[in-house]
């Protein structure tokens, strides 16, 4: 997977994942175009955490700071983000997707999100994101091991909403074709 080039080393990874039965072109082009918006639930956690309600796509997370490392249609959508996520302004650190994987500063966290999707044998596919984060240094990961204490659940119900609106987009695609 091309995350393992981005994330090969983390402290700490969360994964889900879903089958749907549709193509797997249906399956990429609902999660390329994600849009989070039809979820109450990510945008009540999202503007909790103080995120714009106007980041609510893949291609407006870029505009938070998230960075797209590989886009390889029909295989994997991976991207990264770099702060202090324990703080309360995240200290998000702008960086170029070539100089995301040698950020090496103490007292940050890099975080890898990926989408995966694996064709099944029956026809459909499994589509999986698994997020992983590489504490750099001893206190960050200190930091943030509280903090994932206490935001895993929150995060873990975001992504499941990912998956359950990839879904219902692949699905309505695959109707429309």
């Amino acid at each position: 997977m091309l995350i393992d080039q981005f994330s090969p080393h983390y402290q700490v990874s969360a994964r889900y994942q879903i089958d749907l039965h549709t193509p797997i072109q249906s399956a990429y082009s609902a999660a390329r175009s994600l849009d989070m918006r039809p979820s109450k639930i990510i945008q009540w956690l999202l503007r909790l955490r103080g995120l714009p309600a106007d980041g609510l796509t893949l291609d407006g997370m870029l505009k938070w700071g998230f960075v797209l490392l590989a886009d390889v249609p029909s295989q994997e959508i991976v991207f990264g983000l770099i702060g202090r996520f324990w703080t309360p302004s995240a200290q998000i650190q702008p960086v170029t997707a070539e100089a995301f994987v040698d950020f090496d500063q103490p007292g940050f966290a890099k975080a890898v999100v990926n989408i995966v999707f694996m064709p099944q044998g029956n026809g459909s596919v499994r589509v999986t994101t698994e997020t992983r984060v590489h504490c750099l240094g001893d206190a960050s990961q200190r930091y943030f091991r509280l903090y994932w204490l206490l935001i895993s659940p929150f995060s873990g119900i975001i992504r499941k909403e990912w998956l359950r609106l990839i879904r219902e987009r692949a699905e309505a695609l695959q109707r429309h074709t």
